[in-house]
């Protein structure tokens, strides 16, 4: 949130560079670095593990192919045409998978621009994952 301050105000473009690159990444290594050392060597090649691993991978498949099949589902019913590309990024993978889908429409299409578009479905995404996982957490107490 204060590299998007810094980046608005236009004021300080040094620390709105230094914001969105390194500090990015030294916190991105600090959450691995944390993630790391609790999951040891022994944990990582656990059945537990690889099936969970697995079952995110089917998950994340289904919804993106599941929102591209919707986009074309709802053009046969409506007038004005979605791009099935905004569907694919209904999963909650921010920004990278709304990055994807305006990257392939550009190769498509140099003149289009569906990062915007694409981030509507791509933050919905993470909400549902939010009151989804709350559902599971209140069945499971």
């Amino acid at each position: 949130m204060i590299g998007n301050l810094f980046k608005k105000s236009d004021v300080v473009p040094r620390l709105t560079k230094t914001a969105s690159n390194e500090i990015l990444n030294i916190a991105t290594i600090f959450l691995m670095l944390t993630v790391g050392t609790q999951l040891t060597a022994e944990r990582v090649f656990d059945l537990q593990t690889i099936v969970i691993l697995v079952l995110g991978l089917v998950a994340f498949s289904f919804g993106t192919i599941g929102g591209i099949l919707f986009a074309k589902i709802m053009n046969l019913f409506v007038k004005e045409k979605i791009n099935p590309l905004i569907g694919s990024a209904g999963v909650s993978a921010v920004p990278m998978a709304a990055r994807i889908s305006h990257q392939l429409g550009q190769e498509a299409n140099p003149n289009t621009f569906l990062l915007q578009h694409a981030m509507g479905p791509n933050v919905a995404g993470v909400i549902g994952s939010a009151v989804i996982a709350g559902v599971f957490i209140s069945m499971v107490n």
